[in-house]
């Protein structure tokens, strides 16, 4: 019988290691700079996932996390300060956040038994267990990393691992979905 538990955890840290790749190569202005019209940029998601990683599998089960983080600790949290760095924040400082907080997440996904009861605070129906919160952090962080490939797509024409092959003739590819589309236009 597979162990549903490693099985999660183990798709957590691949979609954790794609967040993390999704900034490999990149100026630190590539890095930040906004690529949607809601601002959504690489370092930002993975400053956003720090918090998910300190609160879900910290917090919610009083294992005190590595770090504090200021935006958590004033509140401007709710205002998307978790959503992009500041000049102040650099890339290491956030990648480091984000490494510290996934093993000390990782400690407590091994701890811990998946009907181990949680509580997370912010929630209107608080409690919770970790096998709840290993799916959702899961799917938050697999969500992320396939917004981050876009975004890198967008930025440097770098696409995931399971796309064509590198020899693909992308415009040729390209110009057959948009004339497939052009059928349909008005």
């Amino acid at each position: 019988m597979t162990d549903i538990k490693h099985v999660l955890h183990d798709k957590l840290k691949a979609s954790r290691a794609v967040m993390v790749a999704r900034l490999e190569g990149l100026s630190e202005h590539d890095r930040r700079r906004p690529m949607t019209a809601t601002g959504t940029n690489l370092l930002g998601m993975v400053k956003h996932l720090v918090g998910v990683e300190q609160v879900y599998f910290g917090d919610s089960f009083d294992r005190p996390p590595p770090d504090t983080l200021p935006w958590n600790e004033d509140g401007s949290v709710w205002q998307g300060a978790d959503m992009w760095a500041t000049a102040d924040e650099s890339s290491d400082d956030i990648i480091g956040l984000y490494e510290r907080a996934c093993a000390h997440s990782d400690a407590t996904i091994e701890a811990l038994d998946l009907d181990t009861p949680g509580i997370v605070p912010h929630w209107p129906a608080p409690d919770t267990t970790l096998g709840y919160l290993l799916v959702w952090v899961l799917e938050d962080t697999a969500h992320h990393a396939g917004q981050a490939d876009i975004v890198r797509e967008l930025i440097g024409g770098r696409t995931g691992s399971d796309t064509a092959t590198s020899d693909t003739d992308w415009s040729t590819y390209v110009a057959r979905i948009q004339a497939a589309a052009d059928t349909f236009a008005d």
